[in-house]
C-alpha cells in the first residue's frame, strides 16, 4: 500500500513538472506536499527518489529536494543511448523468447490498441511499459534487463510525455506491431531496427518532445 501511494504521488509530482505548476530549480516542500497529499514523509520521500532515479529531482543532502530538468542535449543522448540498449534486447529475445511471452506481448498490444481508440495516453503507457519489459526479459540476459529497466526508469516521465503529442499514440501502436511481427519470425535484426527506430527521439519527433516540456515549464 505504502509502494503504491508513493507511485501515486510520483505520478502527481511529475504531471505538475511537466504543466509548469514546479518549475526548474525549485525546492520542493517535503513538509507542504506531504500536508496536500494527506500523507506522512514516508511515501513522499520515496516518491521524491522515484523522480530523482529518472532525473526529474535532485536530492541534495541538508537542502532537500530541487526540480531539475535535463537540458536538450543530455535529454537527446539518454535517448540515443536507450534506442540502442532496447535494440540489443530485441536482437537477443528475437532467438530466445517463448509462446507464452509472444503472447503476452499480443495481449499487451491489444490493450494498447484499445487505449488508443480511447485517447487515453496513459492507459497506453502502461501496457507499453509492459510490453517493453517483456522484451528485456526474454533477452535471457539477466544483467542486460536490470540495466535497460534502469535506463528505462530514468526516461519514464519523457516516454510518457511524448505519448501525449498528436498522433504519437498510434504511430507508436503501428510500431509495436513491427517489432511483434520480427520477433514471430525470430529475426534478429528486424526486430533491433524496429526497436532502435520506436525508442529513438531524434528529429521532428525530438523538437516537438521539447517544445512540449518547454510550454509546459512556461
Amino acid at each position: 500500500m505504502e509502494q503504491r501511494r508513493a507511485d501515486i504521488i510520483a505520478d502527481q509530482l511529475e504531471e505538475r513538472i511537466f504543466n509548469g505548476t514546479y518549475s526548474d530549480g525549485d525546492r520542493l516542500d517535503e513538509v507542504r506536499i506531504a500536508e496536500q497529499f494527506g500523507v506522512s514523509r514516508t511515501p513522499l520521500r520515496e516518491a521524491l527518489q522515484r523522480l530523482a532515479r529518472s532525473g526529474l529531482v535532485e536530492l541534495i543532502p541538508r537542502r532537500g529536494a530541487f526540480v531539475r530538468q535535463p537540458g536538450p542535449v543530455e535529454l537527446l543522448e539518454m535517448f540515443e543511448v536507450m534506442a540502442e540498449i532496447e535494440a540489443v534486447c530485441g536482437r537477443l529475445a528475437a532467438k530466445r523468447i517463448s509462446d507464452k511471452a509472444l503472447a503476452e506481448l499480443h495481449d499487451a498490444n491489444t490493450k494498447c490498441q484499445a487505449a488508443v481508440e480511447a485517447q487515453e495516453p496513459d492507459s497506453y503507457y502502461i501496457e507499453n511499459e509492459r510490453f517493453h519489459k517483456i522484451i528485456y526479459r526474454e533477452s535471457g540476459n539477466g544483467f542486460l534487463e536490470t540495466e535497460t529497466g534502469n535506463l528505462h526508469r530514468r526516461l519514464q516521465p519523457f516516454r510518457r510525455q511524448q505519448l501525449r503529442l498528436r498522433g504519437r499514440m498510434a504511430q507508436s501502436m503501428s510500431e509495436h506491431e513491427a517489432i511483434l511481427k520480427a520477433l514471430e519470425e525470430g529475426d534478429s535484426e528486424a526486430t533491433a531496427n524496429a526497436l532502435r527506430g520506436h525508442v529513438a527521439i531524434q528529429g521532428e519527433k525530438f523538437h516537438s518532445l521539447m517544445a512540449t516540456l518547454k510550454n509546459a515549464a512556461e
